[in-house]
Formats: structure tokens, C-alpha cells, sequence
């Protein structure tokens, strides 16, 4: 989920970086919201990429417990 957010930020990202010709719309430059953008989708990517390999390092353990319901005791 996060590695597709991430995609769409750069994707939209760049289109702003790079595509618009009007940099500046008002007070805001389009450019440095594109960077932003970007570095946000980076971002995001990375630590999806580090969360799934936390997940697929864990082991798992069973325990099995052993309930005697009365009764003679058997040895």
C-alpha cells in the first residue's frame, strides 16, 4: 500500500518538478513543492521496503499445552 503512495508522490512529483512551465503560482513555486513531493514518495518507498523486511524476519513458536481433565493419574 505504502510503495503505491509512494510511486503516485514521485510520479506527481516529477510532473510538477519537471512539466509545469509556470513555476510559481502566487506565493508557491511549483518546483520546490514537486521536490517535496518526490522526497516524500522516497520516503515512503524506503520504509515500506524496511517494514516488510522486519515482517519477513520474525519466527514463530508453538506452544501446545497438555490439560488433564481429572481422573487417575497415569505414569
Amino acid at each position: 500500500m505504502y510503495i503505491g503512495g509512494g510511486i503516485i508522490l514521485l510520479v506527481v512529483g516529477a510532473i510538477l518538478a519537471f512539466g509545469v512551465t509556470d513555476q510559481s503560482v502566487g506565493d508557491l513555486d511549483v518546483g520546490v513543492i514537486g521536490w517535496v513531493m518526490m522526497g516524500g514518495g522516497i520516503l515512503a518507498i524506503v520504509l515500506s521496503l524496511m517494514l516488510q523486511q522486519q515482517r519477513a524476519n520474525t519466527s514463530h513458536t508453538e506452544v501446545i499445552e497438555r490439560r488433564d481433565l481429572g481422573g487417575p493419574p497415569r505414569y
